[in-house]
This record gives structure tokens, sequence and C-alpha cells, in this order.
């Protein structure tokens, strides 16, 4: 099944790092964090990505063109220039970079995709800039349970402040610890039929307002509930947790219980 990353918008409050670089480039643990979306992806065995660009498209056409080069050992002769690649992980990936314009919105960069996308199937599309260890395999089985046009995982947001405990009015304690609610947003990881493309007609129009607004209306949209870890990188913040979560021996967003495929070992680029 093909996977959309939509990987075009300004990252305007990351403006430290996409002054120069496109914000699915910014490094999370030595990789950019496309890479690391993708990774989710690929441990569920899908390997066919297409990847919406559009601010600074042409640094991803770039990554991508030379990922041979940078996800794998080499030998090569000096005198000749022959290049011999030397596998180091397991490969795999079939990726399109398509420039979709760098002031379209969401909903615009998915409907430009529509010659790239296999006609009258089923396709995945996340954002590339969220961390999460999202079952995609159940998620496909719960799309497919529906039958519906669309799928969003909807997800509990990550506690950004410490929490205060009280007894009474007593303040018990200072705790990072996240408290369960019914508070559930947009955490990206979709599954769409074709047939959601119908609601993408103005290239301005991001994708999280009218397009699933109304097919919310029209009784097209459902929602996979995921309690597992999610994060996303908005902020310098974000990227400094995430940062800090490679340092352990599986990052949260790679720990699957008991599901097929095998999460690929990192790779310092």
């Amino acid at each position: 099944m093909q996977c959309v990353l939509l990987a075009g918008g300004l990252g305007s409050r990351l403006a430290e790092e996409t002054v120069s670089i496109p914000k699915p480039m910014v490094e999370v643990g030595g990789r950019p964090i496309i890479a690391r979306v993708m990774d989710i992806y690929s441990h569920f065995g899908h390997q066919d990505f297409i990847v919406a660009a559009g601010y600074k498209a042409l640094l991803l056409k770039q990554f991508f063109a030379n990922y041979h080069l940078i996800a794998n050992n080499i030998s090569v002769s000096v005198d000749t220039g022959k290049l011999r690649l030397i596998p180091s992980r397991p490969g795999g990936w079939n990726v399109s970079v398509v420039d979709t314009g760098a002031h379209t919105m969401t909903s615009g960069r998915i409907r430009r995709l529509r010659d790239w996308l296999t006609p009258n199937e089923t396709f995945m599309c996340t954002y590339s800039d969220g961390l999460g260890n999202v079952d995609i395999a159940a998620l496909i089985d719960f799309h497919k349970s529906h039958g519906k046009l669309a799928t969003v995982t909807a997800v509990q947001p990550p506690a950004r402040f410490g929490n205060i405990e009280l007894k009474g009015d007593r303040v018990d304690a200072f705790t990072e610890k996240v408290r369960k609610r019914e508070t559930w947003i947009n955490g990206g990881f979709f599954v769409f039929e074709p047939g959601v493309m119908d609601y993408m007609v103005d290239d301005m129009e991001p994708l999280e307002q009218s397009p699933l607004t109304q097919m919310a209306r029209d009784g097209e949209l459902m929602a996979y509930r995921h309690e597992g870890f999610w994060h996303p990188m908005d902020t310098i913040r974000d990227r400094n947790s995430l940062n800090a979560m490679c340092d352990e021996e599986v990052p949260p967003w790679m720990r699957f219980e008991d599901k097929p495929g095998a999460a690929f070992p990192a790779v310092a680029i």
C-alpha cells in the first residue's frame, strides 16, 4: 500500500532549524525525522512512499537521491572512481519526491498526487513531523472493517508541562506523569480510499479544515484510537525531547509488541 508523506510546510515554529532546511529534514537522533516516520511504516512491511514536498523541495530530492550512499557502506577505487555499495541494513524503500508547490496547503498537496497514486487503491497518508508506535496493521484492519472513505488516528496529546498533584487544596507533588483524559487530537496516520479526492478541491485548503470536516459531516470519517506513544515535533523543545529519547536502546516510537516485521537499527546520517 502506498504511503503519502506530507512534507511541504514552512515549519515556522522551528525557524532556528527550518531557515536552511525543510522541517522533515530536521534531525532526531542523527537522522531526519521523515526517515524515522518511514521506519514505522517499514516495520509493518510498507515501503512505497510518495513525499509531497514544497518548501526547499530540492533538499528532500537530494537526500533521497543520495540515500543509497548514506545508508550503506561503500568501497571505492580512487583511481577509477568505481563505487561498490556494501549494504549495512535492510533496504527496499521506493521513494518518489514530488514538488507540490511552496505555498500549497495539505489537501492541495494530496490532490496534486492524484496521478502518482495507484488508481482505485486504498492509500495511507501522514505528516512528516510526528512519531508514534502506531500499529499500522491494526489501523488498516480497522479501516477495512468500517467501509468508510477515511480513517484518522486519534491520539492523546503529550503533557508539555509538569502536573501539579493536589490533595484538596494542598500541593502534594510536581510530576511529569500524564493523566489519562478523554482528550483526542488528530495524530495523522490516515488511511484513505480514492474517493477522498472528491473532498480535495482547493489547493489553499488545509486537510484539517474543510475536507476532514465535510467527511465527518457526511459520516465518512472514522477514528482509530491509539493509546500508545505519540509525540509531534512542533518546537525546539519537542525536537530536544525526541533527541533525548534516541538515547534509549529502542526509541518509544519503535516499540511494538508481538507485531510483524523487524525494527531497523538506527543509521547515523
